[in-house]
């Protein structure tokens, strides 16, 4: 889990919001090689690519606190 802080160009509705990474057959990250990343937002129903570098970890006790 991924929270994406953005940039100046970001649409706001997707700054600060959580996504989960979405992997190869083997559970890799799938990765561009300008250092991009396909990730899905949890409120968008269709996957994104985003900045790599954009993504922080977040921990799972944080993602609950964020669901409540």
């Amino acid at each position: 889990m991924y929270r994406y802080l953005g940039d100046k160009h970001t649409d706001s509705a997707l700054k600060g919001g959580l996504c989960e990474a979405m992997r190869q057959q083997n559970g890799k990250c799938i990765r561009g090689k300008n250092g991009s990343m396909l990730v899905r937002f949890l409120d968008l129903p269709y996957p994104t690519v985003v900045i790599g570098r954009l993504l922080r970890k977040v921990n799972p006790e944080d993602k609950l606190a964020h669901q409540k």
